[in-house]
């Protein structure tokens, strides 16, 4: 018999193993439940307040997609091998089970497989990612300095009047870079409804850029244990026209002279 006939005679016997039969059932209708299950995960993650977060909910649901087979695959595995290998009644196995080998192009095959879907998804997050970080001219940006101080956040609108506010206001449909900091430990700025979360780490400044598409008021946290008063540390985020952007600012001037 040749090498090409003993390869093919291989990969017949291997599927045609009970267990392998068994376990590609599983992994179809796990894969399919996992992919129909793509797109309920973005609306757990609540309303989109930002373009930041349409992305990443875009994303949450391609990954998610695309993942379906290789986690089925493992999900397939691991409920055949708990139910059934199991041993059946109260006694234990008197003998171990017949040996198991894999075969050598499957293997290959499912490393090329899943391979292939990793750079996919690769590529995409690059281009979520750049995506998120490009956009309007910088003189079209808001500035605002953020800083975390156990355990409050200060916003500092250095652009827009040189004042300070325990409280952030933003204009709507208006991009907004965020210089942060803080200036005892670390802290994690988390504007929850915008999906974007930026370390705050003492003396050194991370930048973080969103654009609110939604009025409304919406929560601000700190994502990193930080003490004691560590769940005390939120405020809000109060997104307005850009009419009512300027008179708050305006009145912020005011009062700080």
């Amino acid at each position: 018999m040749s090498t090409k006939e003993r390869t093919r005679g291989s990969i017949g016997e291997f599927i045609r193993r009970p267990y392998v039969r068994h376990i590609f059932v599983i992994w179809v209708f796990v894969t399919i439940a996992i992919a129909l299950f793509a797109p309920v995960q973005s609306r757990l993650m609540g309303n989109s307040a930002s373009l930041e977060m349409d992305v990443v909910k875009e994303t949450m649901t391609i990954f998610t997609f695309w993942s379906a087979p290789v986690a089925g695959l493992v999900i397939s595995i691991a409920l055949y091998s708990l139910f059934g290998w199991r041993s059946k009644g109260d006694a234990a196995p008197t003998e171990d089970g017949s040996p198991m080998r894999s075969n050598s192009k499957v293997v290959v095959g499912w490393l090329v497989g899943s391979s292939i879907l990793c750079v996919m998804l690769l590529v995409w997050g690059l281009a979520a990612m750049s995506e998120s970080h490009n956009g309007s001219d910088p003189a079209e940006v808001h500035t605002v300095n953020v800083v975390g101080n156990q355990w409050v956040w200060n916003f500092d609108y250095k652009d827009d009047g040189n004042f300070s506010t325990p409280v952030l206001y933003l204009p709507v449909d208006e991009p907004v870079m965020f210089n942060i900091t803080s200036v005892d430990v670390i802290h994690s700025f988390w504007i929850v409804e915008m999906g974007v979360k930026m370390d705050a780490n003492p003396h050194e400044t991370t930048h973080m850029r969103v654009t609110p598409t939604e009025l409304g008021v919406f929560n601000i946290r700190c994502a990193e244990l930080c003490g004691l008063n560590h769940s005390a540390m939120f405020t809000k985020v109060h997104v307005v026209s850009k009419s009512d952007y300027k008179a708050w600012v305006d009145s912020m001037k005011g009062s700080a002279q």
